[in-house]
């Protein structure tokens, strides 16, 4: 079974797209699938949207009345997914945004390298497709500076996106480890880094797969914020979290 899970605030624009996209791509790969939402107090009309997919999808809708932001809803998602999960061994989680900005057509190439024996999959960006916006491409300049050894020593080249594939095994050891703590204490990337670094000591081998953001989507006003990630990011600097995993020893 392959959980694609996605926080989701406001995204009533992109999730209907967004998630019938996922249906035609895993339907084609021909695996078994179930998409896994979480509606983080959407004021929008994502919840409409949600329920009206339902009726035609695989699909599992958690909600929350107060806003948990980006951390937190991801580590929400793991927890429902690893404990319902039958075959940790041999199934997938797959984590993407809500707003489009990741192609579900990249997911084969994570998944296809879980099935080939891997235990954590990192998309990369590639660079290809349309420019980032400033203030992407100023974080993306200076998260390896503020963060030093701590990014350099990162199994995957960039540690901070959050479009992955993780073998259940690996997630319900870390979360065992973590039942009463939260699991990541920043947002945005600098959890997409911490939650890295969790998982790492956890699999057994780790790979990166290639793919292209996409900038263009404009359906809504951009969120992130250059300055502020920056400076979650500097927060984790020296942790010196990284250590070989088992194919690397």
């Amino acid at each position: 079974m392959i959980y694609i899970c996605i926080p989701a605030h406001n995204e009533e624009k992109t999730i209907g797209l967004l998630l019938w996209k996922i249906r035609t791509v895993l339907v084609e790969l021909a695996r078994d699938f179930e998409i896994v939402v979480l509606q983080d107090a959407c004021t929008d009309g994502t919840g409409d949207t949600l329920d009206r997919y339902r009726r035609v999808l695989p699909l599992r809708v958690l909600r929350t009345d107060e806003p948990l932001g980006y951390a937190r809803a991801v580590e929400a998602l793991l927890r429902d997914v690893t404990k319902r999960a039958g075959y940790p061994k041999r199934d997938i989680v797959v984590t993407l945004q809500g707003d489009f900005s990741e192609n579900p057509e990249d997911m084969v190439g994570l998944i296809k390298t879980i099935e080939g024996g891997a235990d954590l999959v990192a998309g990369v960006p590639d660079g290809s497709g349309q420019p980032a916006p400033r203030p992407v491409r100023w974080a993306r300049w200076w998260a390896p500076k503020v963060m030093g050894q701590s990014w350099r020593g990162a199994p995957v080249t960039d540690p901070s996106t959050g479009f992955r594939a993780y073998r259940v095994v690996v997630l319900r050891k870390l979360l065992a480890a973590h039942t009463d703590t939260p699991l990541m204490s920043q947002d945005g990337w600098a959890a997409n880094v911490e939650l890295l670094s969790l998982a790492a000591p956890h699999a057994r081998r780790i790979e990166e797969e290639p793919f292209a953001v996409n900038h263009a989507i404009k359906q809504r006003a951009t969120r992130f914020q250059a300055f502020r990630t920056v400076c979650e990011l500097f927060r984790l600097r020296g942790a010196g979290w990284w250590v070989p995993t088992r194919s690397e020893s």
